[in-house]
């Protein structure tokens, strides 16, 4: 069975902020397609400990068909197609298997693991596109510092996110997108550890706004 712990990788979560394992059970729910069995597998033990009787790969397996993941995900993917996914996590160190007194086997992320599991959480964000648009404009500003270096690297793997995620540019530090996204920008801020150096702003009107309806095609 999947354990669900309370403990979440970050403990400073915003009220409004999904967490990762929510969102990484929305992956499997959604019919986004996992690229490698090696990231379908990861993503899965990322929502919590896994815990097997016996073998590691047939509990796995049985694990993934009692999860209620729709059938055309859940069988996407062959045994041996499995087999080697997980014997890639352990091979770089992604994923640890204890075994207790008991006999049975626990496998969990590695902290490392928990590191490509943001990543992943970050490749696989999409901001929702409703059927009508509300009228409102969502702007996010940023003045993240330059020193130390680590701040230079955080603002250029932001700004590469959020022009993937079909935001515009109307200013150097000023990005706008028509459709909620308040969380996950928060997602993306905290991921890079920048919260603090953002603000997003919900307007119901901007100068140059017939612009940005043309832009966006609303």
């Amino acid at each position: 069975m999947v354990e669900k712990k309370k403990d979440k990788i970050h403990k400073k979560e915003a009220p409004n902020k999904m967490p990762i394992k929510e969102r990484l059970e929305n992956f499997f729910y959604s019919d986004t397609p996992a690229a490698t069995a090696t990231k379908f597998l990861l993503a899965f033990v990322g929502i919590g400990v896994i815990v097997c009787g016996g073998a590691i790969v047939p509990g796995i397996l049985k694990v993934i068909d009692e999860f209620g993941m729709p059938e055309s995900k859940s069988k996407r993917y062959s045994h041996k197609q499995l087999s080697n996914a997980f014997a890639n996590l352990k091979r770089q160190k992604l994923v640890e298997i204890i075994k207790e007194k008991d006999g049975k086997m626990h496998v969990k992320l590695t902290n490392k693991g928990k590191a490509r599991i943001l990543e992943f959480s970050i490749e696989t964000l999409k901001i929702k596109k409703p059927k009508k648009w509300d009228g409102k404009w969502r702007v996010l500003m940023f003045d993240i510092p330059t020193k130390p270096k680590i701040y230079n690297q955080a603002r250029e793997a932001l700004r590469s996110k959020i022009k993937e995620l079909g935001f515009f540019q109307m200013q150097k530090s000023a990005w706008v997108c028509p459709y909620e996204c308040e969380d996950e920008l928060l997602f993306v801020a905290e991921i890079y550890y920048v919260e603090k150096y953002i603000e997003i702003l919900t307007v119901e009107k901007l100068l140059h706004e017939n612009m940005l309806k043309r832009k966006f095609k609303l």
